[in-house]
């Protein structure tokens, strides 16, 4: 038996690939109720594109001569009953290194071993093991420049063909439909995923990526993230696809590196469990957030005031995804500029990103909180005028995803609330009524929150001074 997870693929597939060449294959994968029901994973979006991503795995097994088998419950009963049910002598999977998947792990190996069936774990998921690269103590490296060196000195692993062909008897199978109706936003499966990689290199952007990656108004981005979330496709056929091994163009390096920060946050939380809940610098755990329900709902909606906030709230809303510096722009505005705890908006990215990952999306957001692994101050704090300015000079972005600005001169598209009356009617856009006044003033709240993170960074751990 193979049991597929996040790893919806048939090529590159080292589990799949040595099951099939010792005999017949029963592929799994298990609809977890408890796995959903966490908050982080109430995202309907990315749900739908799980479901797609299903029953396009289960086509191309199909087309090799196997099939998907999807069942409901607890892995830890429901992978021994299948394995009894097909008399399965062994249970292969992809070695998972979050905290949560590796108890997952333990616990359905338990229940295997009690029931004679032998279990073999493979890697294939990241470019790179923990030990392949332990740090200096053994415990990882605590920032991105030095892992990164370590990283890219590592090899690529090498292609592993999907199998031609698949033997093993038909089973039931539940339908996917339980991760609900609503249509994907995006294209799921690995072919989707090897078009996506293909026209981001053949149409020119992974060579432009250093320059293009942050105009927030053009489509100069991979959009793999999603299909790396699900596995549908990986770091390593990103890297062999980009020409490695190899010397790389300067875009090219530019986007390989952003493949290196996703295994550097997965191997983060692999080694510190605790940052799923906390701040993993200690001293800022003790923060004091604002509460502030009617400012998290107008950050929620896209009625801050400010336009390239609301830009990227909206278009998270609207399509599951969002522009990178848009993410960090929005969430640098909800903890530094409104105050709200980052976790907060850490859950609201995850219940409505496509791409949402717990390792990805929760290193992003202590990277812009600066409560996380970095080597940067936590006084980065973005200004929403400056980098809608830099990033959207002619404000097509914002116009695109705030439309009430659409007329707005571009003199004012990133401050319309500098606009005279005249200006705004002249615009059709009267600020406080056809769209928000700011709800903060940005100077003013980037010194209150300096002070809080000194007032927390005078305290130790334990909050006494």
């Amino acid at each position: 038996m193979v049991w597929f997870r996040r790893d919806l693929r048939v090529a590159d597939h080292p589990a799949l690939s040595s099951a099939a060449a010792r005999g017949p294959v029963v592929c799994l994968w298990v609809c977890d109720p408890a796995l959903l029901a966490r908050r982080h994973h109430h995202a309907p979006l990315r749900l739908a594109f799980l479901r797609d991503g299903l029953t396009a795995l289960d086509g191309e097994l199909r087309a090799r001569g196997g099939a998907l088998a999807i069942r409901i419950g607890d892995p830890a009963h429901v992978v021994p009953e299948l394995a009894r049910e097909v008399g399965a002598d062994t249970v292969a999977w992809t070695r998972e290194i979050s905290p949560w998947g590796r108890a997952r792990d333990a616990a359905v190996r338990t229940a295997l071993d009690a029931a004679g069936v032998a279990t073999h774990e493979h890697d294939g998921d990241l470019v790179a093991r923990l030990d392949d690269i332990p740090g200096p103590a053994g415990e990882g490296y605590r920032v991105f420049a030095p892992f990164f060196r370590h990283w890219c000195a590592l090899p690529v692993p090498a292609h592993i063909p999907a199998p031609r062909q698949l033997e093993g008897r038909p089973v039931a199978s539940a339908h996917p439909d339980m991760l609900g109706s609503i249509a994907s936003p995006i294209a799921a499966g690995p072919g989707a995923a090897r078009g996506a990689l293909v026209a981001f290199i053949t149409g020119g952007s992974a060579d432009a990526y250093a320059d293009e990656r942050d105009a927030l108004a053009r489509d100069a981005t991979s959009h793999l993230s999603a299909y790396l979330r699900f596995g549908m496709c990986t770091g390593a056929q990103v890297g062999r696809a980009l020409g490695l091994p190899g010397v790389l163009s300067a875009g090219r390096q530019a986007f390989w590196r952003q493949i290196g920060w996703r295994e550097f946050y997965h191997h983060h939380l692999a080694r510190n469990p605790d940052v799923a809940r906390m701040a993993w610098r200690t001293p800022l755990r003790a923060i004091t957030w604002e509460d502030d329900p009617d400012g998290l709902a107008a950050w929620c909606a896209g009625r801050t005031g400010y336009p390239l906030v609301d830009a990227g709230m909206r278009q998270l809303a609207a399509s599951g995804w969002m522009h990178n510096r848009a993410r960090m722009v929005c969430a640098s505005f909800l903890v530094k500029d409104l105050l709200i705890d980052w976790r907060r908006g850490e859950r609201v990215f995850m219940q409505r990103l496509v791409d949402g990952d717990p390792a990805s999306n929760n290193g992003g957001w202590q990277w812009t909180a600066g409560t996380g692994t970095d080597a940067a101050p936590y006084y980065r704090i973005f200004n929403p005028v400056l980098q809608s300015r830099r990033f959207d000079p002619s404000g097509e972005y914002v116009r695109r995803w705030v439309p009430e600005l659409r007329h707005v001169p571009d003199r004012w598209i990133h401050e319309p609330w500098r606009m005279t009356d005249a200006e705004q009617r002249q615009a059709g856009c009267v600020v406080g009524s056809d769209y928000p006044s700011p709800i903060v003033d940005h100077n003013a709240q980037r010194g209150r929150a300096m002070e809080h993170y000194r007032a927390a960074e005078a305290l130790d751990p334990d909050g006494a001074r």
